[in-house]
């Protein structure tokens, strides 16, 4: 039996903390938080079931880290990596050979690189698959609104930075119609511009405002505190994959554009008769990609830290991508603004999307 562990942690001080204990349900958030600041990492539930196609087993712990994800970004750097470190280590203690740092554990600090340093055990972001299955996503979830990425306009936003710069690459790989290369350093999209297979028509461009709205599809990666991705960036019929936490794009698209998609990256379905034991909002036996990469290399016996640190690895998420297909993972479904989205209403915004551009004719 393979053994890992997962990082989890509130995202609501309010939901999250008071349900878990309805006492404090009363108290100011700021309190709430306070307390969170002073309780140590514990285990919040037991994995089982997880089987792999080749036969292979595994079970896990989620380990919850109590910071929020303001208090991730806000609070001492020393302090958040030393709780990080802690939960790792319980973990570690419940005889996990890997730990997945999910969420903001693996966005605060340096990407998990001191944690690695501090347990005896191997780390991982869960970032090499998230990125790989945000284009598998982008290209499904383009395919329910009508749209061929071969023939479209396809826009990396944060393209300059590491997780942007492959993305690039793989959608450049599968073929674009034109793909638009967004950051804001024009030095480096250049260079990303270059690497990309021959024969791809790329542009290197700085202004949101006057680029965006030429995409039919955008996957968005930027490292950016507040959203840059409005409603008046967005073509009628447009697929959005935000592959960022915090999220790239706005809550105001949601509220105003009925004639998009945003979707959250991929819902990743476990093979076996997984039982996470715990509720994190998603369907049964299904989970975040982050979570399945932790999965998978435990199926896999690769206990090694596979995704850490700021940068990510082209040959890694495309080797990620084949291991996953291996022991039967698969993308089921898409979130958007952290809801379940059916193809039902994929479809409805699908024919607003088409009822806008006849009117825009």
């Amino acid at each position: 039996m393979e053994r890992f562990g997962f990082l989890i942690h509130p995202i609501s001080v309010r939901r999250d903390v008071a349900r878990k204990y309805p006492a404090l349900q009363f108290l100011p958030e700021r309190w709430l938080e306070g307390l969170l600041t002073v309780m140590r990492p514990k285990t919040v539930s037991h994995i089982t079931g997880v089987r792999s196609a080749t036969g292979s087993e595994a079970e896990g712990w989620f380990v919850g880290c109590p910071l929020t994800p303001r208090q991730f970004l806000e609070l001492d750097a020393g302090f958040v990596t030393r709780k990080i470190i802690q939960a790792a280590k319980v973990a570690q203690a419940e005889g996990a050979k890997i730990v997945g740092l999910g969420a903001y554990t693996s966005i605060a600090g340096d990407g998990g690189i001191t944690v690695d340093r501090e347990v005896d055990i191997a780390i991982t972001t869960g970032n090499s698959y998230t990125c790989y299955t945000a284009i598998e996503g982008a290209h499904q979830a383009a395919g329910l609104m009508g749209v061929d990425p071969a023939q479209s306009v396809v826009a990396v936003v944060g393209a300059s930075g590491s997780i942007g710069r492959v993305a690039a690459h793989l959608l450049a790989e599968r073929g674009v119609g034109r793909i638009l290369l967004i950051g804001r350093n024009t030095d480096r999209l250049h260079q990303v511009a270059e690497e990309l297979p021959h024969g791809t028509n790329a542009e290197v461009a700085t202004d949101l405002d006057a680029i965006l709205p030429q995409a039919d599809i955008i996957v968005t990666v930027t490292s950016a505190v507040d959203a840059v991705i409005q409603p008046r960036h967005l073509k009628p019929g447009a697929v959005v994959c935000d592959v960022s936490r915090p999220r790239d794009v706005s809550v105001r698209v949601a509220q105003e554009r009925d004639d998009v998609l945003v979707v959250e990256g991929g819902v990743v379905a476990v093979p076996g008769d997984v039982e996470f034991n715990f509720n994190f909002g998603f369907p049964a036996k299904t989970s975040y990609a982050c979570m399945a990469e932790t999965m998978i290399l435990s199926l896999e016996g690769r206990y090694e830290s596979f995704s850490l640190g700021k940068e990510l690895d082209l040959a890694r998420v495309k080797e990620i991508g084949v291991l996953a297909v291996k022991h039967g993972f698969k993308l089921a479904g898409f979130r958007s603004f952290e809801k379940a989205v059916t193809p039902e209403q994929i479809a409805i915004i699908r024919e607003r999307a088409e009822a806008r551009k006849k009117e825009r004719t």
